[in-house]
């Protein structure tokens, strides 16, 4: 069994540790104590080590320590936020992993599970040293990907002329939309479409989507179900604070059931983790009759021609011909669970498996199965699949769907 440590001296932290199922947790306030906690005498014996972040300069030198004198550790930092600048820092000096420094007893002990499951690649004198598993793409996929985008480049360059003239013709703003999008790895790149929106889209998204989101769960039946159920009076901020998921409780066990008791609320565990859950299951947002598209963004729609600049981001290397769809900011930092890692850890794509299999559906598809379709191809691609693919995207391009 993987030893877990503690190095830090946030005392709610310390008092969520303690209660990790099955797990003597081993505190220590400084790093030369933590180094000491994670010397075995058991052979190939590894431990998790929580680091509480502090001081950066302080924060440096022990990680280094760390790092020198245990080469069996696996370090997460615990933290609220990191710029950018902190974020490669943090990672050159040795940092594994990052956890909300508010992360609840269940997440804490899911990070952990998913360490232990994983233990002979993580610690794996190879791997240790990249300290991250990353996808690389095979050298076959690649360059069918540059001589595919290139060749087609060429042969649709007029359509491409076609198409920006027209856009800019109907509506004033770029021809090109630039968005954020997580691709492989959990990679952010410039995820480039020919316009089809009215300018102001984005900040349109929330009032638009809130009624026609058609991955959203819709039977009210079913939501009243998977309300979390409040044994304690609640108030406004309590409430949000528990949907924000910035629980900071202690632990009630009863003889059946896990409780979670806050300054003005108690909630069974399993409760607030089917919340946590329902909001994952509608990660995606996909609008129905969308009024913010324009009358050429809807042409270009129908016919797949607004992803054709795609074909820039595939000869650049962002995605691949045949993929997984990569997706906006807002709806991949909902997919970080266990469960979807493996969505991300395959190629991205301009088409994929789950928009031809959805096509053939009738455009009905939940959140569910396009994850786990996503997760499919990741595990189970190759170059007939992805002819395959290609083949039936092209003899099925044109949606039937107004989506």
């Amino acid at each position: 069994m993987i030893g877990v440590v503690y190095l830090g001296n946030n005392t709610q932290t310390e008092e969520r540790l303690k209660y990790i199922p099955g797990r003597q947790v081993q505190m220590t306030r400084n790093y030369k104590d933590a180094a000491t906690a994670c010397e075995s005498h058991v052979q190939n014996e590894h431990f998790i080590v929580f680091y509480e972040k502090s001081v950066r300069t302080e924060d440096i030198t022990a990680i280094t320590y760390l790092r020198k004198n245990c080469k069996n550790i696996y370090l997460i930092l615990l933290t609220n936020k990191l710029s950018s600048e902190e974020r490669t820092t943090y990672q050159q000096c040795g940092i594994n992993d990052t956890l909300n420094a508010s992360a609840s007893v269940t997440e804490l002990n899911k990070k952990i599970q998913f360490i232990s499951d994983r233990e002979s690649i993580l610690f794996d004198d190879q791997v240790s040293k990249k300290r991250i598993l990353r996808f690389k793409i095979p050298f076959w996929k690649r360059l069918f990907d540059i001589v595919f985008s290139l060749l087609a480049i060429i042969f649709l360059s007029p359509i491409f002329i076609l198409t920006a003239i027209a856009i800019k013709i109907e509506s004033s703003g770029p021809i090109l939309f630039k968005s954020k999008r997580v691709g492989t790895n959990y990679t952010v790149f410039d995820f480039l479409k020919f316009r089809s929106m009215f300018v102001d889209s984005e900040q349109r998204l929330k009032e638009v989507s809130k009624d026609n989101n058609q991955y959203a769960e819709k039977d009210e039946q079913d939501k009243e179900e998977n309300k979390t159920t409040i044994t304690a009076p609640l108030g406004d901020e309590a409430e949000m604070e528990m949907m924000d998921l910035g629980l900071e409780s202690e632990m009630m066990i009863s003889d059946d059931e896990v409780m979670l008791v806050g300054d003005d609320f108690i909630v069974a565990e399993s409760d607030f983790n089917k919340k946590k859950e329902e909001e994952i299951n509608n990660a995606f947002v996909k609008i129905e009759n969308d009024p913010r598209v324009t009358k050429v963004g809807r042409f270009i729609r129908k016919y797949s021609i607004d992803e054709l600049p795609q074909l820039f981001n595939i000869l650049k290397g962002d995605m691949s011909i045949v993929g997984n769809r990569p997706l906006p900011l807002y709806e991949a930092e909902k997919l970080t669970a266990d469960s979807n890692i493996d969505r991300f850890m395959a190629p991205a794509g301009l088409t994929g498996l789950w928009q031809v299999e959805e096509r053939g559906k009738g455009g009905a598809m939940s959140a569910e199965e396009r994850k786990q379709l996503d997760i499919t191809y990741g595990q189970t691609y190759n170059f007939a699949l992805d002819m395959k693919i290609i083949f039936r995207t092209l003899t099925s391009f044109i949606q039937k769907e107004n989506v």
